[in-house]
């Protein structure tokens, strides 16, 4: 994610036309970073052109709006995430669903740690852009584990609790896996590999469902 950015070069006329401009994954890679690590609201247009090498005006030109951008965005990252997780199979268990549901959740969240920043500092907010995150992605990924949390709910168990005390059962812990530099102090980790963080996403799975579920009613994994 650091460094120079991937560059193509635009044909047209000498000067700014046929400088060499960023990709367009790098420009929402760089969107990406720029709302996360400063909010939506102190993320600017000048502040966009420093991260991208551009004119100031390229956002703008590009997309029409800032909010336009923040929406491209957000469709990037979060599409690419939902097409990572893999469901779990037809006719499986309720069990099975939600904690496959939460685990490829917990998976494909360590390979994007700005985006989990970004979700948290949009949440604490009510704006328009909730509503976008909520209505675009939110609530319909939620939709595909909600059936069978509810059933297992019915049956006894899980402890019938409000939906949104799962949803946050479940989504809080992320900060766990994103937030390397203090997990690296507070487990003692000098240097953390790829596999690391795929058994820490694992660990963090089973003990998130085993807690949501009723004693002795967790399977054995």
């Amino acid at each position: 994610m650091g460094g120079k950015p991937t560059t193509t070069r635009r044909p047209g006329r000498p000067g700014a036309d046929s400088a060499e401009m960023p990709s367009a994954p790098d420009v929402l890679q760089r969107g990406l970073e720029a709302f996360a690590e400063l909010g939506y609201d102190r993320a600017s247009a000048r502040e966009f052109a420093r991260r991208l090498g551009v004119g100031p005006t390229f956002i703008n030109d590009r997309y029409g709006s800032k909010a336009a951008y923040w929406r491209a965005v957000v469709d990037a990252a979060l599409g690419a995430q939902i097409t990572r997780m893999v469901p779990a199979a037809p006719g499986s268990d309720d069990e099975d669903v939600v904690r496959q549901f939460v685990r490829e959740f917990y998976r494909t969240t360590i390979g994007e740690p700005y985006l989990a920043m970004l979700m948290a500092d949009e949440s604490a907010r009510d704006t328009e852009r909730l509503d976008y995150l909520y209505q675009s992605y939110i609530e319909p990924t939620l939709a595909l584990v909600t059936p069978s949390i509810e059933r297992l709910m019915a049956s006894g168990r899980m402890a019938r609790v409000s939906i949104d005390i799962v949803f946050f059962a479940i989504v809080t812990p992320v900060s766990g896996l994103v937030q390397e530099p203090l997990a690296r102090r507070v487990g003692g980790y000098e240097h953390m590999t790829q596999a690391d963080r795929l058994a820490k996403a694992e660990a963090l799975a089973a003990l998130v469902m085993d807690g949501l579920l009723t004693p002795g009613d967790a399977k054995r994994r």
